[in-house]
């Protein structure tokens, strides 16, 4: 997978926006909050991105994952190389993630974002 193949993931889902944070990562965001963050400037390109309860302690025992440094704690998981996981698989984990960020946005703002 390349960025540009995670960005068109990306903006499938409603309100998806980008921005750079901490000077070279990419973060794709809905309702100002991250559900995906590249690294596109190194090699290889890392991700973090958060998951279920359970596909948490699942992920972290798969080679390149481990809990994300400092999200760990809200079940974000690193990926030291994007190209480990397939289209599919990036598909259900980008998903995934956005809906789980979404669910937590105000109600006002998830209508808003859907309509």
């Amino acid at each position: 997978m390349t960025v540009a193949e995670l960005q068109a993931i990306c903006h499938t889902h409603a309100g998806v926006t980008e921005s750079i944070k901490w000077d070279n990562h990419l973060c794709f965001c809905v309702g100002e909050k991250m559900f995906l963050v590249t690294a596109p400037d190194g090699f290889p390109v890392s991700a973090a991105f958060k998951v279920t309860d359970d596909e948490f302690d699942e992920l972290r025992s798969q080679p390149g994952f481990a809990a994300h440094q400092y999200l760990g704690r809200f079940k974000w998981v690193y990926l030291d190389d994007v190209r480990r996981l397939d289209a599919a698989q990036w598909r259900h984990y980008i998903g995934e993630s956005y809906q789980l960020i979404f669910a937590k946005l105000p109600a006002k703002l998830r209508r808003q974002l859907h309509a």
